[in-house]
């Protein structure tokens, strides 16, 4: 199901001087946010002028990228107030497949991958697990072999393919394409884009996989419209992204965003991956949840909690050593899963680990909120999948710990992507440098 894009972003245009280009990425943008629409609106919309508007359509028309579509009459009869009765304007779409990228998305122990089109739909995404202690080229090979089976089973023309987005864990220099650190992982100075572009022969933007995840929501998904718009995910790890005014947000050496990396226990915190201690990651992930639920388990093997792990995981998962209860299963999907069960169906022990997690995740986004005011928060990762469990808690702590009630003008949602958000997103970095506002 095709995704419509609803809102029309604030786009000019200009008639004058040697601007080609930059007129028709206006005329792009607005057909993406507003969705279909006629050259008239396109004109009022873009402040440029018909003849313009038929030009530049008609040019978009002979590449396929856009198409005329049927009027929707009772939406709008005439087009425009004032206009007179008669024939209605026929409105022009982009042609979603005309153009796609291809998204590769690096978890700490997943790999996704899949083509997006120019509305954000999503298909023929692929996935594997990999340990986290693999070596980088190695995953890298497993990376590169996905994507060429990605490419292989759509058949792909050539000349609809923009290019690769890669969306990768921890510190990303988007410039050189170097996953520079990703505590997580264990690795240092990646070099994905050059493996990407020198294997796959396609151009290739490398971001951190937060931002990617941003820019998703803010091209084709709740986002859309927003000027300010914070995407906070989390599972192993918690980061954020930024968008403002249809930019990324990346800060002076790329590394704004690391809301994980916060410092929210000064003294005697628990140490992080990333080398410091005390940091908000140890405090709200995926990984902490599960971990603290096992302990809990082995505690009290006769709870609901403990019963759900068991179904979930290994035995000796459940009630083995402290060290074989940190190893695998806090990065498992179905622990967490378990976790979220166990609370639903009534464990108070279960329920209460995960609210303490939400009230400090709602801390965090009341100090996002305080330090950049932005108009949407979503959601994504674990915060999705535990919607009904953590969200209330949540968005009332972001609320009363805000200042001055900044935090209830803030909307909190979580993305519609699902799992795919990720792969979603590394596809919008690619459409975004290549297609959407490239020097055409």
């Amino acid at each position: 199901m095709l995704r419509q894009p609803v809102l029309t972003p604030a786009l000019t245009g200009r008639s004058v001087g040697n601007i080609k280009s930059h007129n028709l990425r206006a005329i792009l943008l607005t057909l993406l946010g507003g969705g279909a629409q006629s050259r008239v609106r396109l004109a009022q919309a873009t402040g440029l002028s018909t003849t313009t508007i038929t030009n530049l359509v008609n040019e978009l028309m002979l590449q396929g990228i856009v198409s005329e579509s049927e009027p929707d009459v009772a939406a709008d009869p005439f087009d425009m107030p004032g206009r007179p009765s008669g024939r209605p304007a026929t409105p022009i779409a982009l042609v979603p497949g005309s153009r796609c990228a291809l998204g590769i998305h690096f978890g700490v122990d997943t790999l996704r991958a899949g083509m997006v089109d120019l509305l954000g739909n999503l298909s023929a995404c692929r996935m594997i697990h990999h340990p986290a202690d693999v070596p980088a080229m190695d995953v890298l090979d497993q990376a590169v072999e996905l994507a060429r089976s990605v490419l292989e089973s759509e058949r792909v023309v050539p000349e609809s393919l923009v290019g690769i987005g890669v969306g990768a864990s921890g510190l990303v220099d988007p410039d050189t394409g170097v996953n520079v650190l990703a505590p997580n992982l264990g690795w240092r100075d990646v070099p994905l884009a050059e493996v990407f572009g020198d294997r796959l022969g396609l151009p290739v933007l490398v971001d951190n996989n937060v931002r990617a995840m941003a820019l998703a929501e803010s091209m084709f998904g709740l986002g859309r419209g927003v000027n300010t718009l914070a995407f906070v995910y989390g599972r192993v790890g918690l980061g954020a992204g930024f968008v403002v005014g249809g930019q990324i947000y990346r800060g002076t050496r790329a590394g704004a965003g690391e809301i994980g990396h916060t410092t929210v226990i000064p003294v005697d915190g628990a140490a992080c991956r990333c080398g410091n201690t005390g940091c908000l990651e140890t405090l709200v992930s995926e990984t902490v949840i599960v971990r603290r639920a096992l302990i809990l388990a082995a505690q009290q093997p006769g709870s609901i909690l403990a019963a759900r792990l068991r179904d979930a995981l290994a035995p000796e998962q459940v009630g083995g050593a402290p060290e074989q209860r940190d190893g695998a299963a806090a990065h498992d999907g179905a622990a967490i899963d378990a976790v979220f069960a166990a609370a639903r169906a009534g464990d108070c022990e279960a329920l209460a680990l995960i609210e303490g997690c939400a009230q400090h995740m709602g801390t965090a986004l009341a100090n996002l909120v305080n330090l950049i005011n932005p108009d949407m928060i979503v959601l994504g990762g674990l915060f999705a999948s535990g919607k009904d469990l953590m969200l209330p808690v949540i968005e009332e702590t972001m609320h009363r710990r805000s200042f001055a009630g900044l935090g209830r003008a803030v909307t909190l949602c979580v993305s519609e992507f699902g799992p795919n958000v990720g792969v979603v997103g590394a596809a919008a970095l690619a459409l975004d440098a290549f297609f959407y506002k490239q020097d055409m």
